[in-house]
C-alpha cells in the first residue's frame, strides 16, 4: 500500500456506502485505493481522516475462522487500513496504521495517541522498581539496546544521547504509536492502546483472546493469547505470552515463552521459559537460556527498609521448585538452585553449580561444576536445544547459544581461583580431630552461617576439563588431527571481561569504545549502534578463537603453545569428548532404569512411545 495512491470517493461510491449503513462526519476525508469495491464496507462509522486500501471480493482465513475481505460493523477514526484486509466488529480503531492482508475481529478499543510533551511518553522501568533504569521503547529495539540503556546508567551523557536518538526515531517513524504490520491477526481482545506490532508474511504476529495490551512493542512472529495482560513492554522476536500472564515494565528476549505467572520490572534475555501459575519474577536481570520452576519467587522478598532492589542471574539460570530469593542477589552462569526458601542475599560466583539451602544443618551448600559431573545429559541438551528452537526469521538480536563460550570460560577461571584459595584456607585451619577437611566459601551469602563447598577437588578438576572442552571445541571442532594453531593467537593479553549484550557476547573494551563514541556523537543513531553490533558479530569467531587459545595458554602457564603441548591437548580433548558422550548416556539411562518412572506405564513399549 502506498499513500500516494489514495483518492477521494466518487459521488456514486458515497451514495452506495450510505445505502449500506456507513456514516462519515466528512466524506471528503475518506480516501481509498483502487481497485475498490464499495460493497465490501457495511455498517461502519468514519471520523476524521480515514484511508482504506484495495478492497476486492475474497476471504482472509485464520484457521477455521474465515472472514470476507472488507470493513464491517466497525468505527474508524484517524486510521489507515492496508490492502486486502478484513475488519469485522472493531468497535473503535483510532490512530492506527494497519498493514496489508490483516485480520481484525471482535476488538473493543484499539487506540493510539502520540505524546504532546516529554512527560507523555510511556517509559518502561525495567530491572528496578524505582524507575532509575527507565527506557523508552521503540520499534526495532533489541534486547541488547534495552540492556545497554538500562544498565550503564553511570554514563549520564550516553543515557542522554540514547534518549535523544529514540525521540528522533519515534518522530520520524510512521505510526510509531499505533502500528500493525502485514499479515497480522488480532481478534477477541477488548483493549489495545499504543501498541506497535511488527509483522509480515515471513514472520506474522498474532494477538488473540488477550485482556489488554498497552504501551508496548510486539516483535516479529510473536503470539499473545488467552488472557494476557501486558503493559509497558517490549517483546523480542518469536516470543509467546499466553494463559493469563501478567506482565509489566519488562523486556522479553527472543524465543521466550511466559505463561500463567506474574512478571514485572525485568530485562529477560533470549530463550527464557516460565510457565507456572505460581511463579513470580520481579525487578531482575535474567541473562537468558533460563527456566523458572513452579512456585519460584524471584524478587518477591527484600531485606531492606526501602523499595526492592535487584536480582542478576547469568545464562542458564534455573531456580527449582518453590525457590524463594531475596534482593539483592547475583548468580554466575548455569546455577541450579535446589528447592528452598533462601533466607539471605546471595552472591554465587561458581558457575555450573548446584546451590542448596540445607536447613537441617543451617548452612548453604554449593557444588561447583555440578552440571558437568552429574547432569551431563541436560547440559549437552542445552548445547543444541536452544538453536533448534530458534524459529526467528529476522534475527536482529545476535545470540550465542552454547554454554561453553568466553563469558562462561572466564567465570570458570575465576571459580578455579576461588576453589584453590578456599581449599588452601581450609587446610591451614584444618582440625586434625576431624575426619575430613571442609572447604568453606566466603562472600557467597550475607550472614554468619557457614557456606560449604561440596566436592571442591572434583569441581576444580571438572572446571579444567570444561575449559579444555571449550577451547579445543573452538580451535579444532570435531577434527582431532587439527594442526597447531598460529602462534600469533598468543599475542597480547587475554580478553577477561565479556558482556552478555542481550545474548550476544562482546568484549567489555569494545562496549566501552561504543559508549564513548555515542557520547561524543560519532555514533549518532540506533542504526549506527546496530551496525556496530553486526560488526562485532562478524568479528566474534576470530575473537573467540583468540580467547580459546589464550585459555589453553593460561592452563599451561605459557605465552604460546608448543607442538608437544598441542598434541597433549588433542589427546585430552579426545578423552573428554568420550567422557561427555558416556555421561550423556549414563545420566539419560538413569531415568530409563528408574522403576518409579516406569511404574505408570503398562510396559516398556508404552513408555518409549510416550517419552521418546
Amino acid at each position: 500500500m502506498k499513500t500516494n495512491t489514495f483518492r477521494t470517493l466518487t459521488g456514486n461510491e458515497i451514495e452506495l456506502l450510505k445505502q449500506q449503513g456507513n456514516v462519515a462526519d466528512d466524506w471528503t476525508l475518506v480516501r481509498v485505493c483502487d481497485p475498490f469495491d464499495a460493497t465490501l464496507l457495511r455498517n461502519n462509522t468514519f471520523m476524521g481522516h480515514v484511508n482504506i486500501g484495495c478492497m476486492e471480493p475474497g476471504c482472509i482465513a485464520d484457521g477455521d475462522l474465515k472472514l470476507p475481505e472488507g470493513i464491517y460493523n466497525s468505527m474508524l477514526s484517524e486510521a489507515t487500513v492496508g490492502d486486502h484486509c478484513a475488519l469485522h466488529h472493531v468497535r473503535m480503531l483510532s490512530g492506527y496504521t494497519v498493514g496489508d492482508r490483516c485480520l481484525l475481529f471482535n476488538i473493543g478499543e484499539m487506540t493510539a495517541t502520540a505524546p504532546d510533551t516529554k512527560n507523555d511518553y510511556k517509559w518502561i522501568e525495567p530491572m528496578n522498581e524505582n524507575g532509575g533504569r527507565r527506557i523508552l521503547p521503540f520499534s526495532g529495539m533489541t534486547i541488547g539496546d534495552a540492556y545497554l540503556w538500562a544498565k550503564y546508567r553511570d554514563h549520564a551523557k550516553m543515557v542522554e544521547r540514547l534518549d535523544e536518538m529514540t525521540r528522533q526515531q519515534l518522530a520520524t517513524t510512521e505510526g510509531s504509536y499505533g502500528h500493525v504490520g502485514d499479515c497480522c491477526v488480532i481478534k477477541n481482545t477488548p483493549t489495545l492502546h499504543n501498541v506497535f506490532v511488527l509483522s509480515d508474511q515471513e514472520a506474522p504476529s498474532r494477538i488473540e483472546d488477550c485482556i489488554v495490551l498497552a504501551d508496548g512493542v510486539v516483535g516479529y512472529g510473536c503470539t499473545c493469547e488467552y488472557g494476557c495482560i501486558a503493559m509497558r513492554f517490549v517483546l523480542g522476536e518469536h516470543v509467546h505470552l499466553e494463559f493469563g500472564v501478567r506482565l509489566n515494565d519488562t523486556v522479553v528476549g527472543d524465543n521466550s515463552t511466559i505463561a500463567r505467572c506474574e512478571v514485572g520490572n525485568n530485562i529477560i534475555f533470549p530463550a527464557h521459559e516460565q510457565h507456572h501459575n505460581n511463579s513470580f519474577l520481579i525487578a531482575s536481570l535474567i541473562m537468558g537460556q533460563s527456566n523458572m520452576a513452579a512456585g519460584c519467587t524471584v524478587g518477591s522478598n527484600h531485606n531492606g527498609r526501602t523499595a526492592d532492589n535487584e536480582i542478576v542471574a547469568g545464562r542458564g539460570f534455573w531456580p527449582g521448585l518453590c525457590t524463594s530469593l531475596k534482593h539483592s542477589s547475583s548468580f554466575a552462569s548455569y546455577c541450579l538452585l535446589a528447592k528452598g526458601s533462601y533466607p539471605a542475599e546471595l552472591s554465587i560466583t561458581l558457575p555450573f553449580a548446584l546451590v542448596n539451602n540445607n536447613t537441617s544443618k543451617n548452612r548453604l551448600e554449593v557444588m561447583p561444576a555440578y552440571w558437568w559431573m552429574y547432569n551431563m545429559y541436560a547440559l549437552n541438551r542445552n548445547i543444541t536445544k536452544f538453536a533448534k528452537r530458534d524459529k526467528r526469521k529476522k534475527k536482529a538480536q545476535h545470540i550465542v547459544f552454547t554454554p561453553f563460550a568466553p563469558d562462561t570460560a572466564e567465570e570458570i577461571i575465576n571459580g578455579r581461583m576461588l576453589l584453590k584459595y578456599w581449599t588452601e584456607q581450609a587446610y591451614l585451619k584444618f582440625d586434625k580431630d576431624k575426619e575430613r577437611v571442609e572447604v568453606l566459601a566466603y562472600g557467597m551469602e550475607k550472614g554468619k552461617r557457614p557456606v560449604l563447598v561440596l566436592k571442591a577437588a572434583e569441581g576444580y578438576k571438572a572446571y579444567e576439563e570444561m575449559l579444555i572442552y571449550y577451547a579445543m571445541g573452538v580451535l579444532s571442532g570435531d577434527d582431532l588431527n587439527t594442526p597447531l594453531p598460529e602462534a600469533s593467537l598468543g599475542e597480547g593479553e587475554r580478553e577477561r571481561e565479556w558482556v552478555n549484550l542481550g545474548g550476544q557476547l562482546v568484549p567489555q573494551s569494545c562496549l566501552d569504545e561504543l559508549i564513548a563514541q555515542i557520547e561524543n556523537g560519532e555514533v549518532a543513531s540506533w542504526d549506527d549502534i546496530h551496525a556496530r553490533y553486526n560488526q562485532w558479530w562478524e568479528e566474534y569467531p576470530a575473537l573467540c578463537r583468540r580467547h580459546a587459545y589464550k585459555v589453553l595458554c593460561e592452563l599451561s602457564q605459557c605465552r604460546k603453545l608448543t607442538e608437544e603441548q598441542w598434541q597433549l591437548y588433542l589427546q585430552r580433548y579426545a578423552t573428554i569428548r568420550q567422557y561427555v558422550a558416556d555421561q550423556v548416556r549414563i545420566t539419560r539411562q538413569k531415568d530409563a532404569e528408574n522403576l518409579f518412572r516406569q511404574m505408570t506405564y503398562r510396559n516398556e513399549a508404552e513408555m518409549k512411545a510416550v517419552l521418546d
